[in-house]
């Protein structure tokens, strides 16, 4: 019943309309405050925008360990600057967040609206009837499992996120197409999919001069490849300099991209992304 109450509604409302416009820049978009924020993507872009925090953890956090310790980093921070270093009254933690609380996710946005923009009128006196539920005498626990998520701690994080809802695979590739697209904008270059527009090598190759720092001559690749041999030409001589700069990643051949496989590609561009952001 209290999550139906029209004034609750309309607080998530508010705040997830503020989220997202603040975070218009970032190319974030959040939809649903229970989904999108406990993995600590969404707060750690906030903590930066509204605090000027720059944080040193992991843009992108995909398995639960690695979430959590991020969500860690986040929240005392995020704390100092709401003066709530008193972690006994807080009605959030790492632990209450990453679980997808939805009272504690809002108790703390709530909290961030009132210091770093308290012009924003939240729907007033907003009031939630909370029920606890407690189960004794059990003679065993069950284990919980996901249908379609179980991953093993080797599975490479790609894998993993493609096994994630839509939004969330997209929320990531947002993030990393932002990062391309600032690295390569003083070439006059956009990327707008980056499922397809990298699949003739010419976009790839030019990323990785503006990465590595070095002019890749003009005669060494086809500016313009029309026919599937150019483009799988352009493709090997980048997984050349890839394997040249340090940087492996397994499984892939450039056939992969170029027929434009969306996991090859969201491995090799999170691998580059792993590897400059920062720089």
């Amino acid at each position: 019943a209290s999550l139906k109450d029209p004034n609750f509604e309309k607080l998530k409302e508010m705040l997830v309309q503020w989220i997202n416009s603040t975070l218009k820049p970032k190319h974030i978009v959040v939809q649903s405050l229970e989904e999108d924020l406990y993995d600590g993507l969404v707060l750690h872009h906030l903590l930066s925008r509204l605090a000027g925090v720059h944080v040193s953890v992991e843009e992108i956090a995909v398995s639960s360990t690695a979430q959590i310790h991020k969500l860690e980093v986040i929240l005392e921070e995020l704390d100092k600057r709401l003066g709530q270093e008193d972690a006994g009254g807080l009605k959030w933690n790492v632990k209450l967040i990453h679980n997808k609380d939805l009272l504690a996710t809002i108790h703390l946005l709530v909290a961030m609206v009132k210091r770093f923009q308290p012009e924003l009128e939240l729907p007033p006196d907003v009031k939630v009837e909370v029920v606890v539920v407690e189960v004794s005498n059990t003679s065993a626990q069950p284990e919980v499992t996901f249908p379609g998520c179980s991953v093993s701690p080797e599975e490479d994080p790609i894998d993993q996120l493609l096994k994630l809802e839509a939004h969330k695979v997209n929320t990531v590739k947002q993030a990393i197409l932002h990062f391309i697209n600032q690295k390569v904008s003083n070439l006059g270059l956009h990327v707008v999919d980056m499922d397809t527009q990298f699949a003739d090598g010419v976009i790839l190759l030019l990323l990785i001069g503006q990465l590595e720092g070095f002019f890749i001559p003009l005669h060494d690749f086809i500016l313009t490849p029309c026919q599937s041999s150019e483009r799988l030409h352009n493709m090997t001589l980048a997984f050349d300099l890839l394997h040249d700069t340090g940087l492996h990643v397994a499984s892939i051949s450039p056939q992969d991209i170029v027929s434009q496989d969306i996991t090859a590609t969201l491995k090799i561009l999170y691998a580059l992304f792993r590897k400059h952001r920062g720089k």
